[in-house]
């Protein structure tokens, strides 16, 4: 999405440094950025009114596939219904600040985004989410009307671009659409494929922190690294768009520290690794970011006691065990 805005004429070093971010920061495909500093960056960028409605721009130029495992979470599904069942239970992967509630049991049905930071933001998932099912049923799926609780500033190109009727200053932020609607097929359904990237979500929601304080976003971006633990406080601090000195002081009164977040990291990879994946012992040991597997195997007697990992995912794998 930051190439995209690259490709509608911004400049992205520019954006990127009245964050305090960097090109190595945002070019790792694996590597998490704090919700607030996407924010802080987007709206420097709609601040330049360069376009009318940048996130509605964003949305029609993002190709498929720039956010891989929920992309093709979504086009691989039955169903537009099931695909915004995904949509719903997912979006944490991408942007945990962000909601997407599908009410599907009304008529018609709602798609809901819910706690979203700012107009910008609700827009560009309000767009996202329709284009994307518009585009991925051939526009055989026709939604119903969108709304928004604010007034975008050309909401007449939100409804061309949509094709249907856009509504201001409305009680809630998202689009409808009927029963019938819901059922169309997308045109790269596949089930296999669909229930494998299940299983790896399934991982990287195991791995996501529950709390909801800074701790949350130190966990994020050490759990969604390809390799855990190869992140040192300076990085973090500049993914979360603030200082080394700050971020130490945040999570000391939060009662916690960079190092213990870390092993903390560590420890939920290496339980989701080994209950949701095949990765061998060795395999786990190099993802957890340990040159050594003594050192791995130090650190998981910390943690679990006496069972080994072997016993650990042996234990897990059986249906039946306690």
């Amino acid at each position: 999405m930051l190439r995209t805005l690259e490709r509608l004429g911004y400049d992205l070093d520019s954006l990127l440094e009245g964050v305090g971010l960097q090109r190595r920061d945002v070019e790792n495909p694996n590597a998490y950025i704090s919700p607030r500093a996407c924010s802080m960056l987007f709206a420097r960028a709609n601040e330049e009114e360069r376009l009318p409605n940048l996130a509605l721009q964003l949305a029609i130029h993002t190709p498929i596939g720039s956010n891989p495992l929920l992309d093709y979470l979504i086009v691989s599904s039955a169903s537009v219904e099931q695909g915004l069942e995904r949509l719903s239970r997912y979006l944490r992967i991408v942007n945990s600040a962000i909601r997407i509630n599908f009410e599907k049991n009304r008529d018609p049905a709602r798609v809901v985004v819910d706690s979203a930071p700012g107009s910008f933001e609700t827009e560009l998932c309000v767009s996202l989410s329709l284009l994307r099912f518009t585009h991925e049923t051939d526009g055989r799926m026709k939604p119903a009307y969108a709304c928004f609780t604010h007034e975008p500033k050309d909401i007449m190109e939100y409804q061309r671009v949509f094709g249907c009727p856009v509504r201001a200053r409305a009680s809630w932020n998202g689009w409808a659409l009927s029963k019938s609607a819901m059922r169309v097929t997308l045109r790269r359904s596949d089930p296999a494929l669909g229930r494998w990237l299940e299983s790896q979500a399934a991982v990287i929601i195991a791995r996501q922190p529950k709390d909801s304080d800074v701790r949350e976003e130190v966990l994020a971006i050490l759990t969604t690294q390809a390799t855990v633990g190869d992140l040192g406080l300076d990085t973090v601090a500049r993914r979360l768009a603030i200082t080394p000195r700050t971020l130490q002081r945040r999570l000391a009164r939060a009662g916690t520290s960079f190092e213990a977040l870390c092993d903390q990291a560590r420890r939920a990879s290496a339980e989701a690794y080994l209950k949701n994946t095949a990765f061998s012992i060795s395999e786990v040991t190099y993802l957890l970011g340990y040159s050594e597997p003594t050192a791995f195997h130090r650190a998981w007697r910390r943690w679990f006691g006496g069972i080994t990992p072997q016993a650990f995912r042996e234990q897990h794998s059986q249906p039946n065990s306690s």
